[in-house]
């Protein structure tokens, strides 16, 4: 007996010896990217602890990490999770289900669907629709919130639809919540996480349907009543290709923008970077692809070498990041890109691109920075794997705005991460109409996620995020500075000329990884507009005059419906209107900012 003890106590050191180091894997494997969360744009450790360990354990598996999960056995991703989370279960959410979770659906008149509701992308809500008045927004109280479960940002732009809010959780589920509420009426969980806003679609004969994508390329139809599973088909066979940017719908057609996950894989040495190239794709209400336009016509080739000897392909990048627009007029589809990933630059990169809708054939190209050649690794203290003469990463992640000028002229009118504001003419091959600086650009500067338009001005809001330190090795991550970045324009649509501008106010005082950075989408009504902060802010302005007409700090702690929560950045997605009631979502906890989990929806003195 005492031997047998002896001999389980033995067994029991060498297994305990065995076990992996959750801090030594984290070091080896991951610290690279999330230590340098600024650059990388990697969530930050104090990110990755709002995560469960399941969550991380299933990105290492089936993810976005699942090149970095290869290497590690089923207990080192299990040892890393509950290291990076600090917990080894997944906390209890209480959800409230709504009473009448089977009551009929079908959208109605004063709906926010999809990303920029409306196929102009003009992020812009009617008086009859919004329910509220440019007056009575001082009176906007916080009615309920909602907190997504075990996750570190709130990304996915909310679409309200029918009395009931629709959106995606970087957790991976799907939700489809009352407005009035918050009770749930259904969830569907993805196969990789969701951040684009959800396209709601009253299909010919048949029932309405909710359209997304997530970030490993794969569309996914549902019944919008039920979140019954319709269909799903991954759209490109790429093995980095990605859905980031809303599905557009129109006419029984769906128009899918598709962004590649190559632009840090340069990081890695013996990563034969890169063959991926954005893309849109076309697919009929049943999920059958009608056709696909890539952003660069000519495929990958290996044009040489990187120090460690592993091929080098190119031309790669454009990805399209953001929801295309659709001009009826012209029978096409509007998509901005990005930048290349690698050498040789191509015509097509930093651009509007013109393609028609039935057959998907290119009408024509607008670049607006040639030779913009630009991966992660460009920020790395070793920089091996940076393209050679590498551009300053100016890449488009915004929607192009259709406008129809009280002129009867049209003009396209986008932001770019350059700082620089353009008007193209969508009736003439996307020639210049105007430019007008508004920022001085960075890599996270400039016009970031979208602009917003009433017709006659548009509505800029500048990122320009600025870091106090700027040393990029391990465990010396940047520190956001809290005094540079931000501000707000009004832009005439017609000229360029600034209406006015708004400067950010200075609202961080000590608070931590805080910025007034303005990345987040910009949302109008008539009279206001309403824009979000890196410092945890929305604050509405007036469109006469761009003065602070309503202010709410969303960095904080929340007691929402179904448990706590936390608010932090705003950034990405921007308030959505509709019937009486705003909503906007609050955390993002990656490159420095605040993380947070925050649905929060006002209404008019909370009623």
């Amino acid at each position: 007996m005492v031997k047998l003890v002896v001999l389980a106590a033995f067994a029991a050191v060498l297994a305990g010896a065995a076990d992996p180091d959750g801090a030594a894997l984290y070091r080896e494997h991951c610290a690279l990217c999330h230590d340098a969360s600024a650059q990388t744009r990697a969530p930050s450790p104090s990110a990755l602890k709002m995560m469960s360990a399941g969550n991380v354990v299933r990105a290492l598996e089936s993810g976005l990490m699942k090149e970095q999960g290869v290497s590690l056995s089923a207990a080192e991703k299990r040892t890393v999770a509950e290291f990076l989370t600090g917990r080894s279960s997944v906390p209890v959410v209480n959800m409230p289900l709504c009473s009448n979770a089977k009551a009929a659906f079908s959208p109605g008149d004063s709906d926010w669907n999809g990303w920029g509701n409306g196929l102009d992308n003009a992020r812009f809500q009617s008086a009859a629709r919004a329910g509220f008045t440019a007056d009575e927004i001082p009176r906007l109280k916080l009615k309920w919130s909602f907190a997504y479960p075990n996750t570190f940002a709130a990304n996915g732009q909310p679409s309200i639809v029918g009395g009931r809010v629709f959106v995606a959780s970087a957790n991976r589920n799907i939700y489809s919540l009352d407005a009035r509420t918050g009770c749930q009426y259904w969830s569907f969980e993805s196969a990789a996480p969701v951040r684009t806003a959800i396209t709601i679609a009253n299909v010919k004969g048949g029932r309405p349907m909710a359209f997304f994508g997530d970030r490993r390329g794969t569309v996914y139809a549902l019944d919008a009543a039920n979140g019954e599973l319709l269909w799903k088909t991954r759209v490109l066979d790429h093995p980095r290709a990605g859905i980031t940017g809303a599905p557009v719908y129109h006419d029984q057609r769906l128009f899918v923008p598709v962004t590649s996950g190559e632009e840090g894989a340069a990081n890695d040495p013996k990563y034969e970077c890169c063959t991926a190239r954005g893309a849109v794709v076309s697919l009929d209400a049943a999920g059958k692809k009608l056709w696909q336009a890539y952003s660069i016509p000519e495929e990958a080739r290996v044009v040489g070498k990187n120090e460690a000897g592993t091929p080098v392909w190119g031309p790669s990048g454009a990805s399209i990041w953001s929801a295309p627009t659709v001009d009826l007029e012209r029978n096409a589809v509007y998509a901005s890109t990005g930048d290349n990933f690698t050498h040789p630059d191509s015509k097509t990169s930093d651009a509007v691109l013109a393609f028609d809708l039935k057959t998907g054939k290119m009408l024509w190209s607008r670049q607006l920075l040639a030779g913009d050649v630009f991966s992660t690794a460009c920020v790395t203290s070793t920089k091996k794997g940076c393209p050679e003469n590498a551009g300053p990463d100016y890449d488009f992640g915004s929607s192009p705005i259709l406008i129809k000028l009280a002129s009867g002229k049209r003009v396209l009118v986008i932001g770019q991460k350059s700082g620089i504001v353009h008007a193209l003419d969508p009736d003439n091959k996307g020639a210049i109409v105007w430019q007008t600086r508004v920022g001085r650009g960075g890599i996270l500067g400039g016009v970031q996620w979208g602009s917003a338009s009433d017709g006659k001005y548009v509505y800029v809001a500048v990122s320009d995020v600025s870091f106090t330190e700027f040393s990029i090795e391990r465990g010396k991550p940047r520190i956001l500075d809290p005094k540079v970045g931000g501000g707000l324009f009004a832009l005439d649509a017609a000229t360029g000329e600034k209406v006015w501008s708004a400067a950010p106010p200075a609202a961080c005082g000590d608070r931590p990884n805080c910025s007034p950075a303005q990345s987040a989408a910009v949302s109008a009504i008539p009279g206001a507009v309403f824009s979000g902060s890196l410092d945890g802010h929305l604050r509405a302005y007036s469109s006469r005059d761009g003065k602070v007409l309503w202010d709410f700090d969303s960095a904080r702690e929340f007691s929402a419906i179904n448990g706590p929560g936390k608010g932090g950045s705003m950034d990405g997605p921007g308030a959505a209107i509709s019937g009486g009631m705003l909503f906007v979502n609050s955390g993002y906890g990656t490159w420095g900012g605040q993380p947070g989990n925050m649905l929060l929806a006002f209404s008019i003195d909370g009623k």
